[in-house]
């Protein structure tokens, strides 16, 4: 019975205890950390003022997402790959000024499912661009897009115009104001969901199938860990680049489109100035600066953890103008708990 029971003991080795403390699992998904601070603050925000509830609350704070959201998908798949945008506004600016400005002055009849998919292909031959000077020159792409941004603003802006579109046609009008959802307030105002909010998690599904079920997401993920050895395994970095860079772009462009037609305006001044907080939103989901890590539901969760912050201050007696210093004290508590998840790692 000894020599039996030993020799099951050397061949079945004790099974390894799971780790289940809550400090492990936010180590595994840092995306869980900004979940938890989100659900925090809608219910603190909540107890002071029971306003942000209300269904217009709600809907503005849905409405407020769709732009930043398809912008930070994008700076997700860029951080990914180990590289770091900042001419995505720009893109969306030239593409959605330029193409208004056309169907206004050249094709007014033009289908509204043309216009998006032109300022999608647009907004994707700019980006395609940052991606291809990114492997061409071979310097971090933070320095290819600075470059690129004043590029494309600087064109549109001596080139295209710099008049403020009041009045656009009937179709981008009619898609701005398309309801999903309508609600009566207790004052007798209707509120309306628009339809363009489901771009936003269309676009969310489409991205994680691209990253979990292709491989160029594991050619993505793997050149943002180690390029050199995703060279050595035989992934193109050219064509990951401009993929990646490409698929930025287009989301740029359908950003910058659903922009004018939610704000029945096309001002090509827009958008300026909001680069960081797109690439705080993705940070705060868990992506790593330094590329090969991050998740679409993580994105998504610093992207909804930013809308509320913006839209809850002024809701709980804060002045809009403490909206940055709030968002700046998120980026710098993320950067100091993802310093410390790698130490620990």
């Amino acid at each position: 019975m000894t020599m039996v029971q030993d020799m099951t003991d050397t061949a079945i080795p004790n099974p390894p205890r799971k780790e289940r403390s809550l400090g492990q699992l936010f180590q595994r998904r840092p995306e869980l950390v900004s979940l938890s601070i989100l659900i925090v603050i809608c219910v603190t925000v909540s107890i002071i003022n029971p306003a942000f509830l209300q269904p217009s609350s709600l809907i503005d704070m849905g409405r407020a997402s769709v732009v930043t959201g398809l912008f930070a998908l994008g700076v997700f798949a860029i951080l990914a790959v180990g590289g770091i945008d900042v001419s995505f506004t720009a893109i969306a600016a030239l593409s959605m000024y330029s193409l208004t400005l056309f169907v206004i002055n050249v094709y007014p009849t033009a289908p509204m499912t043309l216009v998006v998919v032109t300022a999608i292909l647009g907004g994707a031959g700019l980006g395609a661009l940052n991606g291809w000077l990114v492997n061409l020159l071979q310097v971090p792409s933070l320095i290819v897009t600075i470059g690129t941004q004043y590029l494309f603003r600087g064109f549109l802006l001596a080139f295209i115009g710099t008049v403020w579109l009041m009045e656009l046609p009937p179709q981008m009008i009619a898609f701005g104001k398309a309801p999903l959802l309508s609600f009566e307030t207790a004052n007798g105002a209707v509120v309306s969901l628009p339809i363009y909010f489901l771009v936003f998690p269309a676009a969310a599904v489409v991205t994680w199938m691209i990253f979990n079920m292709t491989l160029m997401g594991r050619a993505v993920f793997a050149t943002g860990g180690k390029a050199d050895v995703a060279a050595r395994l035989g992934y193109d970095q050219r064509t990951v680049h401009i993929f990646v860079f490409a698929f930025t772009g287009a989301l740029a462009g359908l950003a910058g489109i659903i922009h004018v037609c939610a704000n029945r305006m096309a001002n090509p001044f827009d958008l300026v100035g909001t680069e960081i907080e797109v690439i705080a939103a993705v940070v705060l989901g868990g992506a790593r600066i330094t590329g090969g890590t991050g998740t679409v539901f993580g994105t998504v969760t610093g992207v909804l953890l930013i809308t509320v912050v913006n839209n809850s201050l002024v809701l709980v007696g804060i002045p809009s103008t403490w909206q940055r210093v709030v968002v700046g004290a998120f980026i710098l508590l993320a950067a100091a708990f993802f310093v410390t998840r790698q130490q620990k790692q």
